[in-house]
């Protein structure tokens, strides 16, 4: 039996895995890898990618910065929380803020440390990123539009990290990016829609707020086709193996949600739809394996060898 300490470090633990969304990270190192072996360095033996070591320094930057991200990301938003999501909120606050900030400086050290050991570029890379986190979260996610362009892009910017180290400048490389860029816009303004009340009370000029819900669901709808579009693309005119089946599946799932959208009212509906973007693009992420399935069966005899 743990004894009331050790339940109270335990209960201190799962609130900062919660804070720096430990899941969200796990699936960033997961796509990292998965693109520079299938995308990014598909002409390199598996072994070669997989044990690099300037890679696992690249995805540590990465995952520091993330984390650190969505500390400081809780931080100004904390009392936004308490309105749209009580329960998390109560959770996170299991750990002081004080806590918290020491934890996000010394996140985003070794994030810089990590990065020193591939280049003096990447530590440059990384502090503009880090520096371009902490802006949106204290000045640009309260601007409508601006605000969900600048979080679509700093959710893609690890892997332009990867994308600048392997130097693949491949037009389908571009299309995925894009493609990924679209969806993530598209969950960002469904949770605006979602958090709109505790927006509201605070302030914060989001999309809804300040053009209203009809305005946000005519441009989900919008962006939703031509991510569609996008997608039929792709697999018209790129060699992507048997990942056609995750585009043609996203068309069908997006069809829904822009059907679920036009007729979303409540906050449980909006959690819906946001949870089918992000399926797909979890989806997309282990998808990414259907490229090339050779690789799986034939690059890595490097195991046996």
């Amino acid at each position: 039996m743990l004894t009331r300490r050790q339940k109270h470090i335990l209960l201190k633990f799962f609130s900062l895995f919660s804070v720096v969304r430990g899941y969200n990270i796990l699936v960033v190192v997961i796509a990292q890898y998965l693109a520079s072996v299938y995308i990014f360095a598909y002409d390199k033996p598996v072994g070669e990618v997989v044990f690099d070591i300037n890679l696992l320094a690249l995805v540590l930057s990465s995952s520091a910065t993330i984390a650190a991200g969505y500390i400081i990301n809780n931080f100004y938003d904390s009392e936004k929380d308490l309105i749209n999501r009580p329960q998390k909120t109560m959770l996170d606050r299991l750990v002081s803020q004080n806590t918290k900030l020491s934890f996000y400086f010394v996140l985003n050290f070794v994030a810089l440390v990590c990065a020193s050991y591939v280049s003096f570029k990447a530590v440059l890379f990384f502090a503009l990123y880090i520096f371009a986190i902490w802006f949106y979260s204290h000045r640009l996610k309260k601007l409508p539009i601006v605000g969900n362009l600048v979080s679509s892009v700093l959710t893609i910017t690890p892997f332009f990290a990867i994308f600048i180290y392997y130097k693949n400048f491949e037009t389908v490389v571009f299309a995925q990016a894009l493609f990924l860029f679209m969806l993530v816009s598209m969950r960002e303004l469904t949770k605006d829609l979602e958090n709109i009340k505790g927006d509201l009370a605070l302030g914060y000029n989001t999309v809804p707020v300040v053009y209203g819900e009809r305005v946000s669901k005519i441009m989900l709808l919008v962006v939703g086709a031509l991510t569609i579009i996008l997608a039929l693309l792709i697999t018209l005119y790129f060699e992507i193996g048997l990942m056609y089946y995750f585009f043609y599946i996203s068309i069908i799932l997006l069809l829904i949600n822009c059907s679920l959208i036009w007729k979303a009212k409540s906050k449980k509906q909006y959690l819906i739809i946001h949870n089918i973007f992000k399926f797909i693009i979890v989806a997309g992420v282990f998808s990414i394996v259907l490229i090339d399935l050779d690789i799986l069966l034939n690059r890595f005899s490097w195991i046996t060898h």
